[in-house]
């Protein structure tokens, strides 16, 4: 537990933070799954249309500062290259 309100403060901090970036988080691994299911059912047309949204939510994601710039490139190169291979 906090003890001196220094740490008390970023605890309140670091939970308002937690509960604001919860969404996005979600956001985020939701539309990996939906591509991945895609790519599972062997539509390629749906599969492309949600590696384009999905891509864009990447991004979002990564412009919040709630991903690495390696883990955003990482995730939409290894989804790119699963949907060309279909």
């Amino acid at each position: 537990m906090a003890n001196t309100a220094q740490s008390r403060k970023r605890a309140r901090q670091a939970e308002k933070c937690r509960q604001h970036n919860a969404p996005f988080r979600t956001r985020f691994r939701s539309a990996i799954k939906k591509v991945q299911a895609a790519i599972t059912s062997g539509d390629k047309t749906a599969a492309e249309a949600e590696y384009k949204s999905a891509s864009s939510i990447i991004d979002k994601t990564l412009a919040k500062g709630l991903i690495h710039k390696n883990k955003a490139a990482r995730h939409k190169s290894r989804l790119g290259t699963q949907v060309r291979a279909l």
